[in-house]
């Protein structure tokens, strides 16, 4: 498999200013993604140092690069499910951040009304609503795993504004945090004491 080449001054800025004369060039493919696009992507220009560069699309797609939904590098596609898979991965890693749409367009390299779209069609919610899922589910590990305050716990999945929180989780859950945390624990305190021999 072929590695990419080290970016060169002169096709660095031919990225971040989206020049049109040197796509068929070159691709770029990014590391931090796994997408790769042509020199006039109007794609959010990555880091420097995340990039390397290859000749052929198919160079870019042997190393296991995928084509940007944005600049079409290969005159096709990617694929509606790998796109969403693409994006379901990004807000795995960074659900705790402040994940905006625009933001999650822009790392997966489309229009922020295409992926909202294709995300619902792909998953039957939409990313905000994939956010909220993510956020609350790891919250109801810290719960259970950690004696942190509530207003941690809401802190360290992304939900800073504890009010929110608490009413966002009630909402998905159906009892507020400190209640989750207790009656999980006092199932597992019976639990643990229905195992013990008489």
């Amino acid at each position: 498999m072929r590695e990419p080449e080290p970016v060169t001054d002169e096709q660095w800025q031919a990225i971040i200013s989206n020049d049109a004369a040197y796509d068929n060039q070159f691709f770029y493919a990014v590391t931090t993604t796994g997408i790769f696009c042509r020199p006039s992507c109007k794609s959010k220009p990555p880091k420097k140092e995340n990039i390397g560069l290859f000749r052929t699309a198919e160079q870019a797609m042997a190393a296991k690069f995928r084509p940007c939904k944005r600049c079409k590098p290969t005159g096709g596609r990617l694929p509606d499910d790998e796109w969403v898979a693409l994006a379901t991965e990004y807000i795995d890693k960074n659900y705790m951040e402040n994940v905006s749409l625009n933001l999650l367009a822009a790392s997966c390299h489309g229009s922020p009304y295409h992926l909202h779209r294709t995300f619902k069609k792909i998953k039957g919610i939409t990313p905000a609503e994939y956010i909220r899922h993510r956020r609350i589910e790891r919250a109801k590990e810290l719960l259970l795993k950690t004696a942190n305050a509530v207003a941690e716990v809401g802190l360290s999945v992304g939900l800073p504004n504890t009010p929110y929180f608490i009413t966002l989780f009630k909402k998905k859950t159906g009892c507020t945090p400190a209640a989750y945390r207790q009656i999980r624990n006092q199932h597992l305190s019976e639990a643990a004491d229905h195992g013990k021999p008489n």
